[in-house]
């Protein structure tokens, strides 16, 4: 282990909303990671299953001694997991001893808290935060829900950094309005860029953060805190429970938004021996209503993938990941997930031990 003192490491948050390809950003930045450096990714999920570290895995390698990724699902870092974000991010450093601090917030968190945290005085002289970043789906500014969400608005507000990604997707039109308004923000943004699939480049990480920036709707995170849903700290995380073949684990969550509005989580843990069929597998997904955000990783007769759906935007592809199969479904209206389930089961395939 590095005796190197733990003081001034550089520290990013990456931000944006529900579905905008942070994972994949993150995974980006760490394919630029210098030689020789150790960086340390704190992920956060409000889904009670952990699956971004399954898809940060993928393309990195989480158990090498220059990555250390550490998960904190079942809940916002700034609200509802608040008092552990502390805890957490110090053993994190401890055993890590990085070069670079990330932090991954979930979609729905609104970033002020762990401004406050990363720059309160248990941290003071550990970490230099730089640059937050955000990055933002142009097609977003099409939807009326999202622009008026507070958290979404404070997102873009707090960032030192907008990416303008999935501009693969999105029309020239859009693309060119959304980077109107970015360019138009005041105090103004240091830099505002076009990405696809999450491309960043590093130097973007070292500028210096503006104090200046400040949230619009600063009691944001703390409505959340009072009606988010917390796992008691003293639970066993689901990930390091091993259900029995063809009897998942399952976590259902639930949190009110600034805006007024709901949201709704299930999620699931497969035993690894629990192989799925693919096809009646998508299928399901995809009828699913109400839809916002789902992720998975599953065994399946072909190969293991990930499974990334965004409303009705689906991608699956391979993933290295091989523990266990797990899904994270989470929608603006409770879903009947126990028929979800069943459905579920009913797409597995023989077992192969």
């Amino acid at each position: 282990m590095s005796s190197k003192p733990l003081e001034n490491i550089p520290t990013n948050i990456i931000t944006g909303f529900l579905g905008v390809g942070k994972t994949t950003a993150v995974n980006a930045l760490l394919k630029q990671k210098p030689e020789g450096e150790t960086w340390a990714i704190l992920v956060n999920e409000f889904g009670q299953i952990g699956i971004d570290q399954t898809a940060i895995e993928k393309d990195g390698e989480s158990n090498s001694d220059d990555i250390a990724i550490k998960e904190l699902a079942g809940g916002c870092i700034c609200c509802a997991l608040g008092p552990t974000l502390t805890s957490t991010l110090a053993m994190l450093l401890r055993r890590s001893k990085p070069d670079r601090l990330i932090i991954e917030p979930t979609g729905i968190g609104h970033p002020a808290g762990i401004i406050d945290t990363l720059q309160g005085e248990n941290f003071q002289g550990v970490l230099d935060l730089r640059s937050v970043v955000c990055l933002l789906d142009p097609r977003s500014l099409d939807n009326v829900d999202i622009i008026a969400n507070p958290v979404f608005q404070d997102q873009i507000n707090l960032a030192d950094v907008i990416v303008l990604n999935k501009t693969d997707l999105a029309t020239a039109e859009q693309v060119d309005f959304a980077e109107q308004r970015a360019d138009s923000l005041f105090p103004p943004k240091q830099k505002v860029v076009r990405s696809i699939n999450g491309q960043i480049d590093l130097q973007l990480l070292d500028l210096v953060r503006k104090d200046k920036r400040a949230a619009l709707f600063p009691d944001a995170h703390r409505q959340q805190a009072q009606t988010s849903v917390q796992l008691p700290t003293t639970a066993q995380p689901l990930f390091e429970i091993q259900p029995k073949p063809r009897n998942p684990l399952s976590k259902e969550g639930h949190a009110r938004q600034p805006d007024g509005n709901n949201l709704y989580s299930c999620g699931w843990v497969f035993n690894s021996a629990d192989s799925f069929t693919l096809d009646p597998l998508i299928e399901l997904l995809q009828g699913l209503p109400n839809v916002q955000r789902i992720k998975g990783v599953f065994r399946t007769e072909q190969a293991w993938v990930f499974y990334n759906q965004v409303i009705d935007e689906m991608t699956c592809s391979p993933i290295a990941y091989r523990r266990d199969s797990r899904l994270e479904i989470i929608a603006t209206q409770a879903l009947p997930w126990q028929e979800i389930e069943q459905q579920l089961l009913d797409c597995l395939s023989i077992t192969k031990q």
